[in-house]
């Protein structure tokens, strides 16, 4: 472990470039899911066809999140991973704007997860070895949210909708590659690689790293909520645009507008929630915010007022987003031995993406072909049920509170 953390400047130095770095790769993830109204009916794409796009990004994002987690603890080298994946995933995006079938956007799709699958976990290991433990889960939310929210949420339909009207949604994809380029050489620039501690030799009879962090209650607890809240999230993305283009029949601006508060959102909830936790305990956060997820699917079936207060309600059910970097990495990271976390993170991370990132989208998909297009709003309202009962079985690890509770019980924190 490092005797000492870096300076405060470095700190907010890090965080701003990893928070960028991964904004500029959801613009990229995020792209197809705001041009599908227009992609969808030039590759003649059926509503299952949509899910399986979303699950074979799911699914090569999960098995880089697992596996490179683990990688980057073994070799102690982040950096560079970081920077090969910015290089990769912009790659990706330009080929997606060439994909002529079904068959070429998902290969471009399959791609770009595996290039993309590492870098937050690998992000939120860096943040961990180098920010004071009392924001932590301040500075975890910034890292993941706050980029991708105003980037990936934001400005993506902002920017991409309006192209793709103009000049086509390949044109659109184009644009989004260049970004990653810049992000890719800010790293370089500026992030310092340090040393990941190595771990012990192991004494008889003690447990395998891998299992011990496998049968942890928190990983088990946070992995359980990843499944079912990134598959709230991915089925959103894929299909919230169809949803409200195609059946409730809002403009098209209009619709990439409610989309773009879903990004103002989860941006100021990268601060209110994730430092509320920080204050008043990582678990009665997460354990109140999936049930406020509930009113966005809701809303979108049901509301018949104005666009703008479809948007407040938007704005408000979004809000739960806030506890994604508290379950993917803040509660892990709290929970196991600094050598154990990018792996912690990764099995996370790993999960939801493959268990809900993958099967979440498919069988709304095959509902949405079946049902119509309330079938993946309904599967919102279950998902987010499921998360909340998941987040009763957490123990908390906010340092705040664990060390006011040892104090008061006579324990050294």
């Amino acid at each position: 472990m490092q005797a000492k953390r870096s300076s405060a400047g470095y700190q907010v130095l890090l965080v701003s470039l990893l928070c960028l770095n991964f904004g500029i790769l959801f613009f990229d993830r995020n792209a197809l899911n705001f041009l599908m109204p227009y992609v969808q009916p030039e590759l003649h794409l059926s509503y299952t066809q949509v899910g399986l796009l979303g699950s074979g990004l799911s699914f090569t994002w999960a098995l880089a999140a697992a596996f490179v987690g683990w990688l980057s603890d073994k070799i102690g080298r982040r950096k560079i991973i970081i920077v090969t994946s910015g290089l990769v995933f912009s790659a990706c995006s330009v080929v997606s704007g060439f994909a002529s079938s079904f068959l070429m956007l998902f290969g471009a799709r399959l791609l770009m997860g595996l290039s993309e699958g590492g870098v937050m976990p690998i992000s939120h290991a860096m943040v961990a070895a180098e920010v004071s433990p009392k924001w932590r889960a301040l500075a975890m939310g910034v890292t993941q949210n706050v980029g991708s929210s105003l980037l990936g949420s934001t400005v993506a339909p902002l920017v991409l909708v309006p192209v793709a009207l103009a000049w086509g949604w390949r044109h659109a994809f184009f644009l989004a590659a260049a970004p990653g380029l810049m992000s890719a050489l800010l790293i370089v620039l500026f992030v310092v690689e340090r040393d990941v501690p190595r771990a012990p030799p192991r004494g008889a009879g003690e447990r395998q790293p891998l299992l011990e962090t496998l049968t942890e209650r928190n990983v088990i607890a946070c992995a359980v909520m990843s499944v079912v809240l990134v598959a709230y999230l991915v089925i959103t993305w894929a299909f919230m645009p169809l949803v409200l283009v195609q059946y409730r029949h809002i403009g098209d601006e209009t619709a990439a507008n409610l989309m773009a508060v879903l990004g103002v959102s989860s941006f100021l909830a990268s601060f209110a929630v994730t430092t509320a936790s920080d204050f008043i305990g990582r678990k009665p956060v997460m354990v109140v915010m999936p049930l406020i997820g509930v009113s966005l699917p809701l809303a979108a079936l049901y509301f018949d007022g104005s666009a703008f207060a479809l948007g407040a309600i938007f704005f408000v059910g979004w809000l739960f987003n806030g506890i994604f970097p508290m379950f993917m990495a803040t509660v892990p990271t709290e929970s196991v031995s600094p050598r154990q976390v990018a792996t912690a993170m990764g099995i996370v991370m790993g999960l939801g993406e493959v268990l809900g990132g993958v099967f979440g989208p498919s069988i709304a998909g095959g509902l949405s072909d079946v049902y119509g297009l309330a079938a993946p709003c309904w599967t919102l309202v279950v998902l987010a049920v499921l998360g909340f009962i998941a987040a009763l079985f957490l123990r908390e690890t906010a340092p705040r509170i664990v060390g006011e509770r040892a104090e008061l019980e006579g324990v050294p924190a």
